[in-house]
């Protein structure tokens, strides 16, 4: 009963904070409406013309390369009129840092849409919502994050910031907006409402194969994972490339997580590809030592604060041998990770066998189509073997029988990784953000 009402209190604490600092300026009230379209903005809601550009001065409008225009397809004040473009458009709003409950309206009164919506760094919210005819509200919750930690105690160690890498400088990851991205066959965006909300958190903290990759045609299971969900939850990807069990507590991104992290909160931990790597001395963790004192560390940090630790095994490589199953590049990380769950009584989402049924399902050759860079990238996967490694995941967190799954949408059904959807005929917007930068790690 102690640890309930502690928690009620922490929730009670965070959200009249949250209000508070969202109150302090016009740009940052407790609740934003915009109305997009050329017409006059429905009476409560603000008006957002596809010439309002976002400033800081403004607080909200489209980003640059968003080449919108607006239709008037109707007589209602909020729906008749709406935004499109023939290609992928983003628009942003000056919020602090916090968890964000974003309903959009979508569709056409008078002619088809069909929308993908992708917010921050490219996590997919909601994936081709069609419509014909008529428009509809959708719902999700968006995590935005600044790299400021609360100063410690006068005399005490520690830091002001996460140690941003220059790769992640001016990334929608770290910035002070809530940032949406409209792509899809026929983007139809009538109307954007986000409100400050109190929801349990999914902190996300991993490498490469976790994090929210920023450029096409990258992608990481994590990314995908908010698709899954409802809108009563939270997904907060801490993950970067290039992470280590060391790296992700020096650079004080384990401290920025431990500092949000309230009672009945999930961490889903998954380290391994550069935590093997013995050429990066530094960083480097034995996996029978090193490692599972460094896991053991995360999930004591974690359980201390009240969240609930899941530990997640990594992806393989694409690594065939001749008889076209797939090799073990991880060595016995992925067993000293089930090791250390069954010491501590942690639940372990065991995607390392999964990753491999799906490669196998699809061959030596065809699973190229799962990787990134034309499948040249033998670790990093694109927007299809992210997604299906994210199906994966909430495959796990459902034989689980986690707590977590009351929050997996009911549209999404029992997923088996050796039989995955055909990757000629997955289709998924790409961003506006695309780069040739690979990510960090291997």
């Amino acid at each position: 009963m102690r640890a309930a009402a502690h928690g009620h209190a922490a929730r009670g604490l965070f959200a009249g904070m949250l209000l508070l600092t969202a109150g302090s300026a016009e740009a940052r009230t407790a609740a934003r409406r915009f109305d997009l379209g050329a017409g006059p903005a429905a009476a409560g809601w603000e008006a957002a013309p596809p010439d309002r550009l976002y400033t800081a001065g403004t607080g909200y409008g489209f980003e640059p390369g968003s080449a919108v225009v607006a239709v008037q397809n109707g007589r209602d004040p909020l729906t008749g009129d709406f935004v499109t473009s023939t290609g992928p458009f983003l628009f942003s709003v000056a919020v602090p840092e916090g968890d964000y409950r974003v309903t959009v309206v979508l569709g056409d009164a008078r002619a088809a849409s069909a929308t993908t919506v992708k917010a921050e760094a490219r996590r997919l919210m909601l994936e081709d919502v069609r419509t014909s005819r008529r428009t509809v509200r959708r719902s999700f919750v968006v995590n935005v994050r600044r790299p400021e930690l609360p100063a410690p105690p006068t005399n005490a160690p520690g830091g002001l910031a996460v140690r941003l890498k220059p790769r992640e400088q001016g990334s929608p990851t770290w910035d002070d907006k809530l940032t949406l991205e409209f792509a899809g066959g026929a983007p139809k965006v009538a109307a954007i409402e986000i409100e400050p909300v109190t929801v349990p958190r999914v902190f996300l903290m991993g490498d490469s194969t976790v994090t929210d990759q920023r450029y096409e045609d990258g992608a990481s299971w994590g990314q995908m994972l908010p698709r899954f969900l409802d809108d009563q939850v939270s997904v907060a990807n801490h993950a970067e490339s290039g992470e280590t069990l060391k790296s992700f507590i020096t650079e004080l991104r384990l401290d920025k997580v431990l500092s949000q992290l309230r009672p009945g909160d999930w961490a889903f931990i998954q380290f391994g590809h550069n935590d093997m790597k013995a050429q990066w001395p530094q960083t480097y963790a034995e996996a029978g030592t090193t490692y599972r004192s460094y896991l053991r560390t995360y999930i004591d940090e974690v359980r201390r604060r009240g969240g609930l630790p899941v530990l997640v095994t990594s992806p393989h490589r694409r690594t065939f041998g001749p008889d076209a199953r797939i090799g073990d590049s991880h060595g016995d990380y992925p067993h000293a990770v089930r090791a250390v769950g069954r010491e501590m009584g942690v639940p372990v989402v065991d995607l390392h066998p999964m990753s491999a049924s799906f490669y196998e399902a699809l061959g030596p050759e065809r699973s190229r189509l799962a990787f990134s860079d034309g499948g040249r990238d033998g670790t990093h996967h694109n927007n299809y073997g992210a997604y299906v490694l994210a199906q994966s995941v909430v495959e796990g967190v459902r034989r689980l029988n986690l707590p977590l799954a009351r929050h997996v949408l009911p549209e999404v059904k029992a997923f088996d990784p050796a039989r995955p959807l055909p990757p000629e005929t997955f289709t998924l917007p790409r961003s506006l953000a695309d780069s040739p930068e690979r990510p960090a790690g291997s």
